[in-house]
């Protein structure tokens, strides 16, 4: 019989550089690429030297954030005559998000004296792609073609942001399941994850993201998404404009669709005005154009076509975005990390007590966001390395994560019933809640934290 096993290739046990190594018998696959944003140079990237060069079988990808995408092309270097697998939306936004990370680095090279950076090039980039095969959902095929006994691969949408996707291993009469970053419940763009019903399958590899989110689980979009409508319509009552901060993927066209509701039921007038800008405009492009391939709330939606949005400066300039009142900006990044164009905006938008800045995602602590959503009214807040600014303006935040919500995830893990069941993409206390729950919840199942570098036998 084959050995199966399991390897974190992680630096850490935490969210970051996510990266595995599962291999079935003779097959090795490398799952998911990882860069860790809060870390530079090799501290970002995982231990790909744990799998022998040009030993794996495939690469496969299940989304395309920075944080399992972010250094595929160092996984390519190592695995060269591996095909990468992955869906053609993953494609899409990780092409893009790789060529804007070059950009990033080669400004970090200089910034902060990273004579290592970039750690790939363009030109890298464009070669290896002619090794990526997008797979479409539930369409399974061999990881090596054409190879008797070869691992059968099923992509399923994990409705997470567009492309990603769970993955489903079938071999020698064993079923894997990893559900990459997931989230069961619609957005208000995409749907929620459509995932197999699999019956005790040999083993789950599931993401524990919100382990310590006490907040009630349930469907409570429906309370938030009204408090986010009352914030808006009293600061553009008043006179003044909203800033809601975005990650390019995924926040941004969420964000932009919920809006477009709004307009729709009249809750806002249809000429708000309503600006992107940074790396999201490329994004939604991209969105756009798998509207009518992928699985969606809202069906042909484009969102550049469908909705007066402005998309900042014109091309070529960089001018900053100026703030005017009356209008809603959703400018990335996310986290307002210094140079974007959320937290340049911020530089002449938080000391005007008219204004609103809403959170709609989650912000390290250390970052801008995570700084302002610490503060109170009046602190200085800095931006950047020169600028400290006063925060006098209005300041929520709401639950509008992509990621499922712990106690679906338990649910989902106990109508599973795996055999065994590994907890992945986490910090620390929450695959302790997790794997606390669910020893009670499933206790014929072996529960496991796989630690990095170790290996775990399945």
């Amino acid at each position: 019989m084959p050995e199966f096993s399991f390897e974190s290739l992680t630096l850490r046990q935490e969210i970051g550089a996510n990266s595995y190594a599962l291999r079935m018998g003779s097959e090795t696959v490398i799952l998911d690429a990882g860069m860790h944003p809060k870390e530079e140079g090799d501290d970002s990237i995982p231990r790909y030297g744990n799998v022998k060069f040009d030993t794996a079988s495939a690469i496969i990808i299940s989304h395309s954030h920075l944080d399992h995408f972010g250094t595929l092309p160092l996984a390519q270097r190592e695995h060269p005559s591996a095909p990468v697998y992955l869906t053609s939306g993953c494609a899409a936004l990780g092409e893009a998000l790789l060529h804007n990370s070059i950009n990033v680095m080669t400004s970090q090279a200089v910034e902060l004296n990273l004579p290592q950076y970039p750690l790939f090039e363009h030109r890298e980039v464009d070669y290896l792609i002619d090794n990526w095969a997008p797979r479409n959902y539930e369409k399974p095929f061999d990881l090596v073609p054409d190879t008797e006994g070869s691992a059968k691969v099923t992509f399923y949408d994990a409705g997470h942001i567009l492309g990603s996707a769970g993955v489903l291993f079938e071999k020698e009469d064993k079923k894997i399941f990893y559900t990459g970053d997931v989230h069961f419940r619609d957005h208000a763009l995409i749907k929620g994850a459509s995932f197999p019903d699999l019956v005790e399958p040999d083993v789950l590899i599931m993401e524990t993201t919100r382990g310590t989110d006490e907040r009630p689980g349930g469907d409570i979009r429906p309370q938030e998404e009204e408090r986010l409508l009352k914030h808006i319509q009293r600061t553009l009552e008043e006179g003044g404009s909203v800033l809601i901060p975005v990650f390019a993927i995924g926040k941004t066209q969420e964000i932009l669709s919920l809006l477009d509701d709004f307009i729709l039921e009249g809750a806002l007038p249809e000429n708000t005005p309503i600006i992107i800008g940074g790396l999201s405009t490329k994004m939604t492009i991209i969105y756009d154009n798998f509207s009518r391939r992928t699985r969606r709330t809202k069906p042909g939606f484009e969102i550049l076509k469908d909705m007066s949005v402005k998309t900042g400066s014109k091309k070529g300039s960089r001018e900053p975005i100026k703030c005017k009142p009356g209008a809603i900006y959703c400018l990335s990044s996310g986290m307002m990390s210094e140079k974007t164009v959320s937290n340049i905006f911020a530089r002449e938008f938080l000391p005007n007590p008219l204004n609103t800045l809403l959170f709609v995602g989650y912000a390290d602590p250390a970052t801008p966001a995570g700084l302002i959503k610490e503060a109170s009214t009046g602190d200085l807040i800095r931006l950047d390395g020169t600028h400290k600014i006063p925060l006098n303006c209005v300041v929520d935040e709401f639950d509008f994560s992509g990621h499922a919500h712990r106690d679906d995830l338990i649910e989902f893990a106990v109508k599973m019933k795996p055999k065994k069941l590994l907890l992945v993409h986490g910090d620390p206390p929450a695959v302790a809640w997790f794997k606390e729950q669910l020893s009670e919840k499933l206790p014929d199942t072996e529960i496991t934290v796989p630690m990095p570098g170790v290996k775990v036998i399945l």
